[in-house]
């Protein structure tokens, strides 16, 4: 937790001042809002979490955002499926698309960013031409299945704010992330792999399975979200639904201390940087700066990240030659 300190700071002040010169920003309904968000693209860079752990990186998640959350209704609303059907057929060829992804890196030797560039191309692809790039939505129906993202929990000693239903997955999805990576011999594993993963191939370590495993985890986690999403804003269109989530989900892993080179994962520090992007952009609209600063902001704290990411790596290598030395 020491490394977040730092993060934890930035996001402290960002909340500050926001509160002291942007309208309207310590109301519930915006707070319910900030919450919301964080907990839905916290669900996405979880999933993206794991592959940059392994050293990859995955670009295909926010076309997989929107073949999922325009399948849903597409599914339920034009063909009359079942929810009890659609739900993990979905999810089924969410983990189908991260499977395929790891094979190809894996078997195919195939770089991990050409492989989900041409997946990002592909998925929204496939969802603009299966609707006629019509917009999908509810329009009024499945009110039952929406509430998993659009309910709210109310909180004793808290009359308007009620904790979104979403953070719900989120808190569940993050306990399991992190006992993986912590308490098993497998997330270990992973780690290890994302490190150097020929020494680890070599130390008997099966990393062809962990790493496509983490393509799994991530599309499948892209499909929760893609659901998610969709049941909480009701309707979109696939031309635009799910663009650039991607880049939302690696910067806040970036800047939650997620290393590029792999080998580093941090679900604290995921959420935590999910949550910090997410005020910045709240704060970028509430005091006026205009929205389309926002991807500066996302393009700047990728860069920050990297550039932080390669000083503490040149600081740890000149300190632990400094001891060799010694």
């Amino acid at each position: 937790m020491r490394k977040h300190w730092g993060l934890l700071g930035i996001f402290a002040v960002v909340c500050i001042v926001t509160a002291l010169y942007g309208k309207n920003f310590l109301t519930a309904y915006n707070l319910m809002n900030l919450v919301q968000r964080t907990a839905l693209f916290s669900i996405l860079a979880l999933g993206v979490g794991f592959v940059i752990g392994t050293g990859g990186i995955d670009l295909s998640l926010g076309s997989v955002v929107c073949l999922v959350g325009i399948a849903v209704p597409w599914l339920l609303i034009e063909h009359g499926w079942s929810p009890w059907t659609v739900v993990p057929v979905v999810l089924a060829g969410s983990a189908l698309i991260g499977l395929s992804h790891g094979l190809l890196v894996t078997r195919l030797r195939l770089q991990p960013f050409i492989v989900t560039l041409c997946g990002l191309l592909l998925y929204r692809g496939i969802a603009r031409w299966m609707t006629g790039d019509q917009s999908q939505g509810f329009q009024g129906e499945f009110a039952d299945l929406r509430s998993i993202a659009v309910g709210r929990i109310p909180l004793p000693g808290l009359e308007t704010f009620r904790l979104p239903a979403t953070t719900i997955p989120l808190i569940v999805l993050a306990v399991v992330a992190a006992l993986f990576l912590t308490r098993t011999v497998w997330g270990r594993w992973l780690l290890a792999t994302g490190s150097n993963e020929a020494a680890a191939r070599y130390s008997g370590i099966p990393t062809a399975r962990l790493v496509t495993g983490a393509y799994v985890a991530c599309s499948l986690l892209a499909g929760l979200g893609g659901m998610l999403f969709i049941f909480d804003v009701g309707s979109a269109q696939p031309s635009d639904f799910g663009n650039f989530y991607e880049l939302y989900a690696i910067a806040a892993a970036v800047l939650g201390g997620c290393s590029l080179r792999g080998g580093s994962v941090s679900v604290v520090g995921i959420v935590l940087g999910t949550a910090t992007l997410q005020v910045l952009r709240n704060s970028i609209n509430l005091l006026g700066l205009g929205s389309q600063l926002e991807f500066a902001v996302i393009g700047a704290v990728l860069l920050a990240g990297v550039a932080a990411d390669e000083l503490v790596r040149r600081w740890h290598t000149a300190r632990l030659e400094r001891r060799g030395a010694g």
